[in-house]
């Protein structure tokens, strides 16, 4: 059984992080992602992240306890966590596009007054680009 889990947080200092560390993040997370079949997309923007995280519930429970730790970013706050059918996210890691025009397409500002169906709303935006 498929599971989805979207979780937003801050970014450690509050800050965006560089292009460089962005790539590392890509670098480690997708072989990372594809041993264990997990597909993944993150979204950055303002110094917050918001990720959608698709895979079998151990794997995932083994990513989020790996991300709980994770030093560069704290106040994990998961959007949803249910099972599902089929993935909406095909990559072992993408960035989820335009972050600006995807908050403006909910009205929100920001990643952190997302809420659960906001969540769920972006992740139907992801599924049909």
């Amino acid at each position: 059984m498929l599971f989805r889990v979207v979780y937003a947080s801050q970014s450690a200092g509050g800050v965006e992080p560089s292009t460089l560390a962005i790539a590392q993040i890509l670098g480690v997370s997708i072989p990372n992602n594809r041993r264990d079949h997990i597909t993944s997309c993150v979204l950055f923007h303002a110094g917050h992240m918001l990720q959608i995280i698709e895979g079998a519930r151990p794997d995932i429970d083994r990513l989020i306890g790996r991300l709980a730790r994770d030093p560069r970013h704290h106040g994990m706050r998961v959007l949803i966590d249910q099972p599902i059918s089929e993935r909406a996210i095909e990559g072992a890691m993408d960035l989820c596009g335009d972050p600006v025009a995807l908050l403006d397409s909910l009205g929100r500002p920001c990643v952190s007054l997302l809420s659960p169906a906001d969540a769920e709303a972006l992740v139907e935006l992801r599924r049909a680009a």
